[in-house]
């Protein structure tokens, strides 16, 4: 039998929780497959692409990849085509391109209570705010508040609002605020704000769903002192299984053989690596 293979691809690589739990989905699943880690980077991506062989299954992709990944996909899903960004690769005849941090972000606040927005605010304007805007608008969020430290360059995720029907406004961080439900953080782990800026966000941001989560607590997590905080390990465990799903059925919508029990060796595993830290 062939050994399938998998990984997670991005740079920096090395801290990446993916391969802890892809390899205890697989385990409970009783698949024999590897996942592995990778460091690659824009320019090395199309080559290593190019050098692998049947054997592989798919990939997952992190930053600065995503936009390459959505390059690469022959198929995409309505949440990459959306985005413009892929992270998860699924290799056949075709491959595939999916987005799971859209479902991920959207279960990771269903997890913790929040079933429904009306208005957000997001932290950043990449690729992981472009899916964060997707998600809010999938929970209800027709009034999306960006802040970026460049607003000129939030045109595209400004026009992807107008696409769904959202009302955008992009500012920078210093501009007044108005309250939200959800205050969505798409900042570069290790970011740190103007404390000001920080104290203000805070002030006005309803729930703080923080996508980084090393180093945790984020300096932003720090000083959300009245406001509940969710942390990003929830957006990176549920985009996981989707991924999962994906690499197993081609499908990230359609739920695994006795998935409760593969949640819950992915959810052990996690905890087990986090403590140990």
């Amino acid at each position: 039998m062939s050994l399938v293979r998998l990984a997670v691809w991005g740079d920096p690589i090395s801290h990446s929780k993916s391969p802890i739990l892809h390899a205890a989905a697989y385990r409970a699943l009783g698949l024999d497959w590897v996942y592995e880690r990778r460091q690659v980077n824009t320019e090395s991506f199309k080559a290593e692409m190019a050098g692998l062989d049947t054997n592989w299954r798919g990939l997952s992709l992190t930053m600065p990849l995503k936009e390459e990944a959505f390059r690469a996909a022959t198929i995409r899903d309505r949440h990459s085509e959306l985005t413009g960004a892929v992270n998860t690769l699924v290799f056949g005849d075709v491959v595939h391109g999916f987005n799971t941090d859209v479902g991920g972000i959207v279960d990771a606040l269903r997890d913790n209570g929040i079933q429904a927005l009306t208005a957000v605010r997001i932290l950043g304007a990449g690729a992981t705010a472009a899916s964060a805007l997707v998600a809010a608008w999938q929970l209800g969020a027709r009034q999306i508040d960006i802040r970026a430290r460049r607003p000129e360059g939030a045109v595209e995720i400004q026009t992807l609002g107008e696409r769904l029907g959202v009302e955008v406004s992009v500012s920078a961080y210093q501009s007044a605020l108005s309250p939200v439900d959800v205050t969505i953080a798409t900042l570069p782990s290790g970011t740190t704000l103007d404390a000001e800026i920080a104290a203000s966000l805070a002030s006005s941001g309803g729930a703080l769903f923080d996508a980084a989560y090393a180093p945790w607590p984020s300096a932003l997590a720090s000083v959300w002192h009245d406001g509940q905080v969710i942390s990003g390990i929830a957006m990176l465990f549920n985009q996981a299984v989707r991924q999962v799903r994906a690499f197993v059925h081609a499908d990230p919508e359609r739920e695994l053989e006795d998935e409760a029990r593969v949640r819950d060796e992915m959810h052990a595993a996690l905890s087990g690596d986090i403590r140990a830290e």
